[in-house]
């Protein structure tokens, strides 16, 4: 098969996408067994950087299309033998899963809000889907940890929103109910986190397809559905950055600036994720 056709470059495309989401996977106590995730109301702490398992590539046989050879980087993870082989073939289950599973179905939400849009039925029945809700379940546990008020990172954010809050009370001339309202709208926020792809850089030539570098994005639900109606995060992010204060949600620059840088480096290299 050359290198330049379109059916190769369609499956490149399919395979970058697939190799994105293929890396979010839990790593130290929630890699082995889903079940076993920190109760709730535990402290999740960040932590140093680490490099999981990832299937980087694959190889295309050009007389046989769907027979693949598979790229594999241990990582940080010290693994060998038998174990590495292990970890590879559950990669490979989800790249497999991935192809089988519409593009449409593929994720997770556990937002108390929304009880019956949990995880698409088709998708539900693969580990894949099981272990990114899982992800999705400690994404929201590191992001009221890093909220809690006593922590230094926690101060910092809840004194920027006293700050802002007590401003816009004396601006207006609220009432208390107004400050409830808005730290109430600021909680329904932090349940609709998103983590998306954001850009990679692959390697394409001689039958193989190499993701030499990816990361991933953490952005608000309402930077990520204003980006699907739009231009790129940047323009998103300026736009946000420009909206006038009756025009856009209370404390969101405060969320942008203090919690999202940190959870998106935790998510990109941390070993929570």
């Amino acid at each position: 098969m050359h290198r330049k056709t379109f059916p190769f470059r369609l499956l490149c495309l399919k395979i970058v996408f697939i190799f994105l989401f293929s890396t979010i996977q839990p790593q130290a106590y929630a890699q082995a067994q889903v079940n076993i995730l920190p109760p709730v109301g535990t402290m999740l702490n960040i932590t140093p950087g680490y490099a999981p398992v990832v299937v980087k590539g694959l190889r295309v046989d050009p007389t046989n299309p769907f027979q693949f050879d598979f790229l594999v980087d241990p990582g940080d993870s010290n693994m060998v033998g038998e174990e590495l082989k292990d970890e590879s073939t559950k990669l490979i289950k989800y790249f497999l899963a991935s192809l089988t599973v519409p593009e449409a179905d593929m994720w997770v939400n556990l937002s108390p809000y929304e009880e019956d849009r949990i995880i698409s039925d088709q998708f539900g029945m693969t580990e894949m889907g099981r272990e990114l809700l899982a992800q999705d379940y400690l994404l929201k546990q590191l992001t009221a940890s890093l909220m809690y008020p006593e922590g230094e990172l926690g101060q910092e954010f809840w004194a920027k929103i006293k700050t802002q809050t007590d401003a816009r009370r004396s601006s207006l001339d609220a009432r208390d109910g107004d400050r409830a309202s808005s730290i109430e709208h600021l909680a329904s926020m932090f349940n609709k986190v998103w983590i998306v792809p954001e850009e990679a850089t692959v390697f394409e030539g001689d039958g193989t397809a190499f993701v030499v570098e990816s990361r991933l994005r953490v952005m608000l639900e309402s930077d990520y559905l204003a980006m699907q109606k739009g231009g790129p995060w940047s323009v998103v992010r300026d736009l946000s950055q420009n909206t006038t204060t009756e025009h856009r949600p209370q404390n969101t620059d405060v969320i942008k600036e203090i919690i999202l840088p940190v959870l998106e480096e935790e998510v990109n290299s941390g070993t929570h994720f």
